[in-house]
């Protein structure tokens, strides 16, 4: 038999980055094991947004609020290694409904904490120069954040080694172990491995963990690309984007949507989204995706229309139907953890989820509910396997 951990957790993005330091700092056994290596998969392939500013009030707003406190205190003394930057965020309104819009989400944000300020046209030119002559209005949320998210996943990985997680690469997950009924630990490339608790971190793949113990997690992909512009002086100041972009980030249509979110970087180039769209793990290049990327973030910054973009980037993000991830105990296979779905908001969620399911998994109260994320939820979904 081979040598037990307390946790094992399949897979080396940010989640399970996160929760691996948080498990290790709890002072349990933790072994991490992914297919590649760390942070390969969406980690790696969007913009490390911790936002607060596009969360509807509910349970993701509050693990959000949760989660950037841990950003910003539990994990403050590291902040440089993964260019944490409290950068703030303006969202745009260029049409009266917008505006509109805008005004009924801000005022139900703050009634739940969120700091919100309005802008008018003139205090938006003073926080954005080069905004579009079109933009009317802006809501303004200073605690809107920014993290590199290859650095971040990485070094919290290399913090849990630290602090006694070992790390497995090129450890491809071939099948769950069972004993009386417990998931007992994982068969994969590199061998068996034991554990007392398995956690499913595996992002859009995670649905695939959960089948090989006969629970549905409905996690599936959504794709959407990220432009990058070549280096120019700083000529955005924020995170900016659409009104639009709120709806869209709630939306379940399968088809192309794209709103204009901009922003710099301390490199010194542009970082420019959104689109979402529902195709699988399609992963050829939509031409329309780009083509409308880039009308919309000239119409946001007009200034863009002479910028040479360098390169762009795709990823798929893990989205559940019902837009919450899926963080918890799954009593439906015991022993089995899972921690995913975050779709886009995951970056800023990894340190809360990471912090809260190793509470869990050392036996201690949570500082937050996770009910509302419990896997079980979604007990009467039909089982679907993914193929690459």
């Amino acid at each position: 038999m081979a040598q037990g951990s307390d946790v094992l957790i399949i897979g080396a993005g940010i989640i399970g980055s996160a929760i691996a330091y948080f498990a290790a700092k709890q002072g349990l056994g933790v072994t991490v094991l992914d297919s590649a290596g760390p942070a390969s998969g969406t980690s790696s392939r969007c913009e490390g947004n911790i936002l607060l500013s596009d969360k509807e009030l509910g349970p993701e707003l509050e693990l959000s609020q949760y989660s950037l406190g841990v950003w910003k205190n539990d994990l403050a003394e590291f902040a440089q290694l993964w260019e944490f930057e409290a950068k703030g965020g303006l969202v745009v309104a260029s049409k009266e409904s917008s505006r509109a819009s805008l005004d009924r989400l801000t005022t139900a944000q703050r009634s739940n904490g969120v700091t919100a300020e309005i802008l008018d046209r003139s205090q938006l030119v003073d926080a954005e120069p080069h905004i579009s002559p079109e933009a009317l209005s802006a809501a303004y949320y200073p605690q809107d954040s920014q993290v590199q998210p290859m650095l971040a996943a990485s070094w919290l990985l290399r913090l849990a080694c630290d602090a006694g997680a070992r790390f497995v690469p090129n450890a491809r997950v071939t099948a769950l172990h069972q004993e009386h009924g417990r998931i007992t630990g994982v068969r994969s490339t590199a061998g068996f491995f034991a554990a007392g608790s398995v956690v499913n971190a595996t992002g859009t793949w995670a649905s695939n963990i959960a089948g090989m113990a006969e629970v549905a997690v409905p996690v599936n992909p959504r794709k959407g690309f990220v432009m990058v512009t070549e280096p120019l002086p700083p000529k955005i100041f924020h995170k900016v984007y659409a009104a639009e972009y709120v709806d869209n980030v709630g939306s379940s249509d399968a088809g192309l949507q794209s709103s204009p979110v901009v922003e710099g970087t301390p490199a010194g180039s542009i970082l420019i989204g959104s689109s979402r769209e529902r195709v699988g793990f399609d992963g050829s290049v939509n031409l329309e995706a780009l083509k409308a990327m880039a009308n919309n973030a000239i119409n946001l910054f007009p200034f863009l229309r002479d910028v040479k973009i360098l390169r762009h980037y795709h990823g798929f993000r893990p989205y559940c139907p019902d837009h919450l991830p899926v963080i918890g105990h799954d009593e439906r296979a015991p022993g089995l953890w899972h921690a995913a779905g975050h779709e886009g908001a995951g970056i800023g969620l990894s340190v809360g989820t990471g912090k809260l399911l190793a509470q869990a998994l050392a036996g201690m109260d949570t500082d937050m509910d996770l009910s509302p994320f419990a896997p079980h939820r979604f007990s009467n979904q039909p089982l679907v396997s993914k193929e690459s």
